[in-house]
């Protein structure tokens, strides 16, 4: 009888648990697993023609490369970002288009669902006819055959459920898309997508992944108060939970613990943000700050690693302007926390 041959013949393991150092995890039940440190695009464009991007494309190159030597190869996009410009997807298609090797090494994930490459009721929403021509548009702004990892980026009220399942379905079927996700949505839209998945004969796709709001200030971000109770629903449902702005806009950075030294060029502070000064918020983060000084890591690192502890939280999807923040971001992954240490800091957040 045949069997497979003894892989150390060939000197590679049968099977890899990381990659370039980063680990990976799986992405809810599903077989895909992706780096545990993603990358978030959400400011990654071309800033010379007004779409609101703050990483042009040198610098995004730049944090691409320095992102595949680190393994942080899990990189979340959207069609609407930057003014609805999809100019965040055309910048990943273009290192693509300069790297097609290294294209496989990449789980890319990107959203649809807002009004986007037309002005008409059906450019939005997830109907039938907005998922495909969505799909197919992304797939042509980000010069790839196929996304890795699809999401709805919001609920549609105005679309039953069953027809945006079907569609992307077809789409799984056709190989243009391979997993499926949601963005922002609460414990009963997941709960009512699983009825659907369960009950019809039509349908094999389920939701492995849920991106909403998180970070250790607020918890599930307030405000979006239908979304609360997702993170547990995940937990109990092995979905995984992946949190946008996990670093609450640079609050969690320890950029603004002196606020003696806070000015122009500070993000918080450019966009006239109160929530940097309120006392209660600030006590916190000083707090944090110390731990992380005690351990002498930064507070971006003890703060993401912290959050990969939480249950269902198996990856986090922090955004990065320059190489520096992106290598400060990749560190977490290699953070161990002892009991006591995870006990502090949930002491600090009541997270």
């Amino acid at each position: 009888m045949y069997k497979n041959p003894d892989p150390s013949i060939y000197g590679m393991p049968w099977r890899a648990e990381s990659f370039n150092g980063m680990p990976w995890r799986k992405l809810g039940k599903s077989g895909l697993s992706a780096s545990v440190v993603g990358l978030g695009t959400w400011k990654f464009g071309f800033p010379e023609t007004g779409d609101g991007a703050r990483v042009n494309e040198e610098a995004a190159d730049a944090i691409f490369n320095r992102a595949h030597e680190l393994g942080v190869t899990f990189w979340d996009t959207a069609n609407r970002y930057n003014a609805s410009s999809g100019n965040a997807e055309r910048v990943i298609g273009r290192w693509f288009a300069r790297n097609p090797r290294l294209r496989r090494d990449v789980v890319l994930a990107t959203k649809l669902c807002g009004l986007m490459d037309g002005r008409t009721p059906n450019h939005c929403g997830l109907s039938r006819q907005n998922i495909i021509d969505a799909v197919h548009a992304s797939l042509n702004r980000l010069d790839t055959d196929h996304i890795d990892l699809l999401y709805f980026h919001q609920p549609d009220p105005t679309t039953d459920p069953e027809e945006s399942l079907l569609a992307v379905e077809d789409l799984i079927r056709e190989g243009c898309v391979r997993y499926f996700g949601v963005s922002n949505h609460a414990a009963s839209h997941l709960a009512r997508l699983d009825t659907i998945c369960r009950t019809s004969a039509s349908l094999r796709t389920r939701v492995c992944a849920v991106q909403n709001g998180f970070n250790l200030i607020d918890g599930e971000v307030p405000e979006y108060p239908a979304l609360v109770g997702t993170l547990p629903y995940c937990a109990e449902q092995g979905i995984s939970y992946i949190a946008w702005s996990p670093l609450a806009e640079g609050l969690l950075t320890g950029r603004y613990n002196d606020l003696s030294k806070i000015g122009k060029g500070d993000r918080l502070f450019d966009q006239n943000e109160p929530r940097y000064t309120e006392p209660a918020i600030h006590e916190k983060l000083v707090a944090m700050g110390a731990v992380a000084d005690e351990l002498g890591v930064s507070m971006t690192r003890l703060t993401l690693a912290y959050m990969l502890t939480l249950p269902a939280m198996t990856h986090v999807i922090p955004a990065a302007s320059s190489v520096r923040q992106l290598e400060d971001n990749a560190a977490a992954a290699a953070l161990v926390l002892s009991d006591e240490l995870r006990s502090r800091i949930s002491a600090i957040f009541g997270i």
